[in-house]
């Protein structure tokens, strides 16, 4: 196995390599919980020159027959009964406002890998700030105008829920219920002083209120800027996307997905954003990262997960922010 570089802590694992050839190495059945976003391979989604990486891919057909060697091993790995979570999108297709259903792909690919497909949760995605981050036709205000048959809508993110076949030895509950809420909206006033840690799971309106956000399959509360550090990763020479995902979505999975201790892998690591949230959780992490320049930056993010508790450490700076210039689509 070729490993680039290694950070290894009685915390977390991180690697720079091939997540193939290193998931290879665990032991089987020794993951409680694993959350990642695939590389989707299309033209405007590259993330490396690297010939191991899958975003380059010539086709949908070679992604998905190389992407089946990773989910394989995921499945070997992961606890029975235990969830994996992919995040996707629809990728764009030939013609204008024309997609590919890659979470069909992803779905299909681990029911024929020992995984139970269990749902979805889609996340919203302001329609203005995609037009002017993808210069999408179809979404155009314009196009209104010309042929409004050739206008769709803003696609959201996908977040894919599987859970690997076989009982779950180690349930994962909650008997005081759900106490943080990770996400844009306002708690109920009073909720949070009176039911925090409130025992009667079928009075605690602080929990339920929780739950209630959590378990619709529309996600619209997600904050967008929320997300770790990523500019440094950056590489000029080669480096063509760049978009982690936010640790609202990693945070609320680690809770309902995952117990205290357990080891979170993701195999493509990105920044570290599922590797920090892990770690800051009270869990162990592993990820593996194939590209230096994002291996690098993930190694002092997560890093910094040791070092402080604040939800507001980071600015708002390094991401997405929430509001948007008025211009024309």
């Amino acid at each position: 196995m070729a490993i680039i570089d290694q950070e290894i802590t009685e915390r977390y694992a991180l690697y720079n390599g091939d997540c193939v050839e290193v998931i290879r190495t665990i032991p089987t059945q020794s993951i409680g919980f694993s959350i990642y976003s695939p590389p989707f391979g299309i033209a405007n989604l590259v993330y490396s020159s690297d010939d191991r990486d899958l975003s380059n891919c010539k086709d949908r057909g070679t992604f998905l027959e190389h992407y089946e060697y990773l989910v394989r091993e995921m499945s070997r790995v992961t606890k029975q009964g235990r969830i994996n979570a992919v995040h996707c999108m629809d990728t764009p297709g030939k013609g204008t406002g024309v997609l590919d259903d890659l979470p069909g792909d992803i779905i299909r690919l681990h029911q024929s890998n020992g995984f139970d497909y269990v749902g979805r949760h889609f996340i919203w995605k302001e329609p203005l700030s995609v037009a002017i981050r993808t210069r999408a036709l179809h979404l155009r205000h314009g196009q209104i105008a010309k042929d409004s048959t050739l206008c769709g809508p803003a696609g959201g993110d996908k977040l894919l829920l599987f859970r690997k076949k076989g009982e779950n030895k180690e349930p994962v509950a909650h008997p005081l219920g759900l106490s943080n809420y990770l996400g844009r909206r306002l708690v109920p006033e009073g909720y949070e002083e009176k039911y925090r840690n409130w025992a009667d799971d079928k009075t605690n309106r602080l929990s339920q209120w929780i739950w209630r956000q959590y378990a619709s399959c529309f996600w619209d509360d997600i904050r967008v800027n929320r997300v770790l550090p990523y500019q440094e990763a950056r590489d000029p020479e080669d480096e063509k996307h760049c978009h982690p995902l936010q640790l609202d979505v990693i945070d609320r999975c680690l809770v309902m997905w995952s117990n205290s201790g357990d080891i979170v892998l993701t195999p493509f690591l990105g920044v570290g954003s599922e590797a920090y949230g892990a770690v800051r959780m009270g869990r162990q992490s592993i990820g593996i990262e194939l590209k230096p320049s994002y291996f690098r930056q993930a190694k002092k993010n997560v890093a910094s997960a040791l070092q402080s508790q604040s939800d507001d450490q980071y600015s708002l700076e390094f991401g997405e922010t929430d509001s948007i210039e008025e211009g024309e689509m």
